[in-house]
């Protein structure tokens, strides 16, 4: 039932992205003229319906061999925007050019994104049942963006003309653009002819960010063994301040050899201990049934601690669960705040692993933070057992959770907000 109801739905899907690509609203309309005198002819003795199919029958054919014949050859440039921000329109360019030898008109611009039919693994793993309406809800979870139809002016042949495209950023992700169709309509304007244009492309949509009021991050100024270069690289180094004579007992890798020749003593380079805030940025993946809207604004909420967290002073580790543990640090030199709305624009919910692995990873890097910001999902015991290891710990702590359910405890570190309504939320922080 399964594979039958998959294949169904995809070969519906499909046959309905046809007929929204090839005919235009007059040839919709003799389209279904055509479906229901079919019906309704069948008995060519008792109504003259059969009458109004053959003539919407013939129309349509003879529309199809105009289209085929009128479809021209085109060049299409398109300049895409690098990453947009979800629920934001976005505009960008293309440039068409009429490589024929006679002038175009009633042009249209279509874009190719990427098919949004679920595969069989997921369409069986993602539904309950198989109906049609979980269906359509699973495809319009897949769609990342969407793209107006763009009109065409008339186009001299040889010649180019520019126009402005627009869209809309449904929700974060990656957005895959495979090509370029340039549609024209046959003289009847029923149905339309497509020239189609691979030309792939990748456009990354940005987490939607909210505004957040001035909020003091827990935390002081800690000692780092080993500055910052042990944020982004294994071993022990330490920010560099002068150079001085040689003590004894200082290690020969210290030796500034080039000042050693040149005063004929030996110099030595001298460092300092670093001493600066590490805040961790947990992000809580585990999103069971359910939590899917809440998993989007607490991934929304991080991308505005991200973005606004002044990383010019201190270190942020954005930590998460995936197929594995996840650990991306910006500032001071490391990864720019950007890299870290990026980075969440593709993060997953996490189903396979329990939350005891993100846990674990926590607490292992312990020793190196000196705050943390903790967005979950819910206010269990396993999380409550979470934030209560880390206090005991004496890591201060803002947590945030992001739950319909009612606050069940209150503490000044600690604040629940409702999916919906995450604005007000945090307007309290």
């Amino acid at each position: 039932m399964w594979k039958l109801s998959h294949f169904a739905f995809s070969l519906v899907a499909a046959a309905q992205r046809v007929i929204e690509r090839r005919f235009t609203r007059a040839g919709m309309v003799v389209g279904g003229a055509l479906i229901a005198a079919a019906a309704l002819g069948v008995d060519t003795q008792q109504t003259i319906a059969y009458r109004i199919f053959a003539l919407a029958a013939a129309l349509i054919a003879v529309a199809m061999i105009g289209a085929f014949l009128q479809r021209g050859s085109y060049a299409v440039r398109r300049a895409l925007p690098r990453v947009v921000t979800a629920g934001e329109r976005f505009n960008y360019r293309i440039a068409v050019s009429n490589l024929g030898k006679s002038p175009r008109d009633g042009l249209a611009l279509l874009e190719d994104l990427a098919d949004p039919r679920p595969g069989f693994a997921e369409f069986r793993a993602r539904l309950r049942f198989p109906t049609y309406r979980a269906w359509k809800r699973l495809i319009a979870e897949r769609i990342t963006c969407e793209v107006d139809e763009i009109p065409l002016p008339a186009i001299a042949p040889g010649a180019t003309v520019e126009i402005a495209a627009h869209g809309e950023a449904l929700r974060r992700g990656s957005q895959h653009f495979r090509g370029l169709t340039v549609a024209r309509a046959d003289p009847l304007g029923l149905f339309r002819g497509l020239s189609r244009h691979a030309q792939g492309a990748n456009l990354l949509v940005l987490p939607r960010r909210y505004a957040l009021p001035r909020v003091v991050l827990p935390g002081t100024r800690k000692y780092q063994p080993g500055g910052v270069a042990l944020a982004a690289s294994v071993g022990n180094s330490e920010e560099f301040v002068s150079l001085r004579d040689y003590r004894p007992g200082d290690p020969l890798q210290r030796i500034h050899w080039k000042s050693f020749a040149r005063a004929g003593e030996p110099i030595v380079r001298e460092y300092q201990d670093e001493f600066f805030e590490r805040h961790a940025l947990v992000l809580d993946t585990f999103a069971g049934a359910g939590r899917a809207r809440a998993f989007e604004e607490a991934v929304s909420i991080a991308a505005s601690f991200a973005c606004t967290v002044n990383t010019q002073e201190c270190l942020l580790d954005l930590m998460f669960a995936g197929t594995e543990t996840y650990c991306y640090t910006a500032g001071r030199g490391q990864m720019p705040s950007g890299s870290l709305l990026e980075i969440l624009a593709g993060v997953q919910a996490c189903g396979t692993k329990p939350f005891r692995v993100l846990h674990d990873a926590v607490l292992a890097r312990r020793a190196a933070l000196t705050g943390g910001i903790c967005l979950l999902l819910a206010w269990d015991d396993a999380r409550t057992g979470f934030i209560r290891a880390l206090r005991a710990l004496g890591l201060p702590l803002l947590v945030i959770v992001v739950t319909a359910a009612p606050a069940t405890e209150r503490a000044p570190w600690l604040h629940f907000i409702e999916p919906g309504k995450v604005q007000e939320g945090l307007a309290h922080l």
